[in-house]
């Protein structure tokens, strides 16, 4: 029993269950749970800026194997882009397809002053200016006004230069990975309170708005775990087929990983053991050593289905209609965010936090919608990461040369 009372599943979901109780019958705590959500989602954001910072500076700088390995990380970083942008229009797609937004929230809808500046700021958006507004003309107030876009930009010129310092640079290396690792340490004790947030998100939806919101949240919950499921057995299965290798064998190599990630709803808590898991499957160990680290930073398909899903789904909740060139822009946008997600919980919440800011067109709020069921689609991210960041070493290491299948 106390065991099952202290795994942060068990309290999330009674966090969760406790909400929609207390927001159902007391409408007027509303406010209060209001304050509790809006609470925590300011402990996760005060962390974005120094965590996407050092996660891009770190990877890129890691790259200096590159020189080493040659083709390997080019192949390493195409496949990434591809692959990953590929489950950002799959996530996209569906979600205009399902629609599992539509009808949520009405008395936000009934807001016509505040819808209007949103709609129009949807109307006002153009690349040119995003393209020209990642470049700042101040780093410190980036850092300061937590303007992400603006924080990756210098972090790739940052990391860029690091990785040619050699050996001069590793000795900044180091720091920034100790200080990466105590910014991480904080995001976990973030996560121990997450019940309460929850409780939080999901009081303040309730007393809000209703019972019926759970309809459309379950709606995109479980939209994303049939595309998480699609994107598995659809584009990763045609990968391994064309590849020539078994899914399904190594789905079952890694299937203890897999049980782990599911409890953790973490990817990170697997990385050493996956290292180990793709080199006795047989891949080199230089191919592992590159492609599973940078695949934590660069391919991240989980994440970036959840990402391009919710984007789509809080413009169907906050009726706002988008282009075809808006949504693809939001797909680029998402394409430079979605790299700074690690793979520890959480990160795909900080990250579609980040880009709402950086498109300032969907109300920052409406992560709060968001909140309830976050937790239990991080199993889903986490897990479709962790198997991507698999198949990626295995077709990397097969096309060059580097593979040598384990005896039966």
């Amino acid at each position: 029993m106390k065991k099952l009372l202290t795994n942060l599943n068990f309290q999330v979901l009674a966090g969760i269950l406790l909400g929609v109780i207390v927001g159902f019958c007391f409408p007027t705590f509303g406010p209060t749970a209001k304050i509790i959500s809006q609470t925590f989602i300011s402990l996760i954001t005060m962390l974005i800026a120094p965590i996407i910072f050092f996660t891009i500076v770190l990877g890129i700088a890691g790259m200096s194997d590159m020189k080493k390995v040659g083709r390997v990380g080019g192949k390493a970083l195409l496949y990434f882009e591809i692959v990953s942008t590929s489950a950002l229009v799959i996530g996209m797609i569906v979600a205009n397809i399902l629609r599992p937004g539509d009808g949520f929230v009405s008395k936000i809808a009934a807001d016509s002053s505040k819808l209007a500046v949103y709609q129009k700021a949807a109307a006002d958006m153009h690349w040119l200016d995003i393209l020209t507004h990642i470049v700042p003309p101040n780093i410190f107030e980036a850092f300061a006004k937590g303007d992400i876009l603006q924080i990756l930009f210098f972090a790739i010129l940052f990391g860029f230069a690091l990785s040619h310092l050699g050996e001069t640079g590793q000795t900044v290396i180091s720091l920034f990975d100790k200080f990466s690792k105590v910014f991480f340490k904080i995001m976990h004790m973030v996560m121990r309170v997450a019940p309460i947030g929850a409780f939080g998100g999901m009081a303040y939806t309730i007393s809000t708005f209703g019972l019926k919101t759970l309809k459309p949240l379950s709606i995109l919950m479980g939209s994303v775990y049939l595309t998480s499921i699609f994107f598995i057995f659809g584009v990763l299965n045609l990968i391994c087929y064309l590849y020539k290798f078994s899914l399904w064998k190594y789905l079952a190599f890694i299937k203890e990983e897999i049980l782990v990630v599911w409890g953790t709803s973490s990817s990170e808590s697997v990385l050493p053991a996956m290292m180990d898991k793709m080199e006795k499957f047989g891949c080199s160990r230089s191919v592992v050593g590159l492609v599973i680290p940078a695949g934590y930073s660069f391919n991240l398909d989980g994440t970036t289905i959840y990402l391009s899903m919710s984007v789509i789904f809080l413009a169907q909740v906050f009726h706002i209609p988008l282009t075809l060139v808006q949504q693809l822009t939001i797909i680029g946008i998402l394409m430079i965010t979605s790299k700074g997600a690690a793979g520890v919980t959480g990160s795909g919440f900080i990250i579609l936090t980040s880009t709402l800011a950086a498109i300032k067109i969907i109300p920052a709020e409406g992560v709060a919608i968001l909140l309830g069921v976050d937790r239990f689609m991080s199993e889903a991210r986490a897990i479709t990461n962790m198997i991507g960041n698999g198949i990626a070493t295995i077709v990397i290491a097969k096309s060059e040369g580097e593979f040598s299948p384990p005896a039966p």
